[in-house]
């Protein structure tokens, strides 16, 4: 080894040393982690729609020619051409009886084989792919929607580092499967496993942040990185994946996935060091309690439908697409980076707006936003027509996301004990079910009453949902919460929460006679 790879090897390992307890750094891997995820997540959007419809075709069309083309077992034909009279005989030879028949030179001609069209018809083997896509972009959700219940409360036993590295492993695993699964049935598995491998990697790595960032503000913030990283994942993945697929094939995205996960797995390796065990300090507040607080379920209930329109075009739109549009593939998932870039967007600029407009203001017209632009999608006539309502829709999930992901750790700290494994599984469980439902539900109703009447019904909901969030305007504190907060024997760190028209300090130096 040079004296030069040297000095950079130690400068690198000295800084990661240095820096393995700064939060900047744990920051850095959950927003790798979600980034990676999320790329998995959304790259298989262009490319399983056509490939499996592709693999459909092929075998209808085998069994097709199989059809037309039987052997006779009655005897053989042979075509006799006359030079004479420039006709053409067919003498059927058999046990029975011998055959001569003129044929007219247009029924003797090749007809040439039909050119298939690059635009698929709306015919039922198109119409059955929204089922079957539909189900397995579900089984993703689905499976992580069960896996969540579990992993919240394990964070808080063994701690953060383990979870988030089981969810690497997990997600490596996946992806090879995808890389090399042919069939539908061993692609809903990778599907599958991606569930789980993601329930570890995002419940513990917003569990990691919200306890590293102990000031509302300042948590909101960090979230809202994190976030930009899911964006950038959503906002890669479905143009990767299209181009890909088209110039290089389906395995090609998915190696180089995978060999992104393994540097996201030393990372963690060194930094984490995740064969420590560290549970927290304090019990935490039971899943089922949470689960009771109406707060808690208005700020899900927002991160749940809002995400399910996206969840619901994911499968669906590809394949209206190609009844009605005739993309070539890439732009099967060029059609959604609109969304991904006015999602990358809001998180960002949401992430510190959301915290001084008021976060339940913030969801609340990015839920009115949602339902008009998914109730715009259907009135495109070409790609282009697709832009303006995707980027609308994109926009507007970041303002719900990154006002709705902060307020669970808020309410946890201003109504429960401080710990927040819990919580963010059920933040996870409310954005797993909008995955679940979405793509499931989305793909029978497009079948059945057609892709605008799909996106009407969601449209809707979000606008009949969003005047809830105002409930979160000013959500109670817990009293007996706020007793052991105030004592002054309490050795909590110290949080700073606001609230629309009220503020509070908590900590030691805590004085409830004091004025604001």
């Amino acid at each position: 080894m040079g004296l030069f790879d040297a000095l950079r090897d130690f400068s690198l390992l000295t800084w990661l040393r240095e820096e393995r307890q700064s939060r900047r750094l744990i920051l850095l891997i959950v927003f790798i982690a979600l980034l990676l995820d999320n790329m998995l997540l959304t790259v298989v959007v262009p490319i399983i729609p056509s490939y499996l419809y592709t693999v459909d075709d092929e075998a209808a069309q085998s069994v097709r020619n199989h059809s037309m083309s039987p052997l006779s077992p009655s005897g053989t034909f042979q075509s006799i051409v006359s030079l004479y009279d420039n006709t053409t005989r067919v003498t059927g030879f058999s046990p029975q009886m011998s055959t001569a028949s003129p044929m007219s030179p247009a029924l003797t001609s090749v007809t040439p084989p039909q050119n298939k069209s690059d635009c698929p018809k709306a015919d039922d083997q198109l119409l059955n792919e929204n089922v079957k896509v539909g189900l397995l972009f579900a089984s993703k959700a689905t499976v992580q929607l069960i896996t969540n219940p579990f992993i919240g409360p394990l964070t808080n036993r063994i701690g953060y580092q383990i979870p988030m590295f089981a969810g690497f492993c997990i997600m490596f695993l996946s992806t090879l499967m995808f890389a090399f699964s042919s069939s539908y049935t061993l692609l809903f598995l990778a599907r599958s496993l991606q569930g789980v491998g993601s329930s570890c990697s995002s419940v513990a790595g917003m569990g990691m942040l919200a306890s590293v960032y102990t000031d509302d503000e300042e948590r909101g913030n960090a979230i809202g990185i994190a976030l930009g990283g899911l964006a950038m994942g959503v906002l890669v993945g479905p143009p990767f994946g299209s181009v890909m697929y088209e110039f290089v094939g389906k395995t090609a995205p998915f190696l180089i996935l995978a060999v992104l996960a393994v540097l996201d797995g030393a990372l963690q390796l060194f930094v984490l060091q995740p064969s420590k065990v560290e549970p927290e300090t304090q019990k935490g507040t039971s899943l089922i309690t949470l689960m009771k607080d109406p707060y808690i379920l208005i700020a899900a209930g927002s991160i749940c439908f809002a995400n399910m329109a996206i969840a619901m075009l994911e499968p669906a739109l590809p394949i209206w697409m190609m009844e009605t549009m005739c993309p070539r593939k890439w732009q099967l998932g060029v059609a959604f980076v609109p969304a991904s870039i006015s999602y990358l967007i809001g998180t960002n600029i949401f992430a510190v707006l959301a915290h001084k407009m008021g976060r339940w203001l913030c969801s609340l017209i990015g839920m009115l936003l949602v339902g008009i632009s998914i109730l715009c999608v259907p009135f495109a006539k070409d790609i282009y027509g697709l832009i303006v309502p995707n980027f609308g829709v994109g926009f507007a999930i970041g303002m719900v996301d990154s006002s709705m992901m902060p307020i669970m750790g808020y309410l946890v700290d201003l109504r429960h004990v401080s710990v927040y494994g819990s919580v963010y599984a059920i933040a996870d469980v409310a954005f797993c079910m909008g995955f679940a439902f979405g793509p499931s539900a989305g793909g029978a109703i497009a079948r059945s009453i057609g892709f605008p009447w799909l996106m009407t019904i969601i449209g809707v909901v979000d606008i009949l949902f969003a005047p809830l969030c105002f409930f979160l305007r000013n959500p109670p504190a817990n009293e007996e919460k706020m007793a052991i907060l105030m004592d002054s024997n309490c050795s909590m760190k110290t949080r700073s929460y606001s609230t629309q028209g009220s503020s509070y300090q908590m900590g030691d130096d805590f004085d409830p006679e004091s004025p604001e």
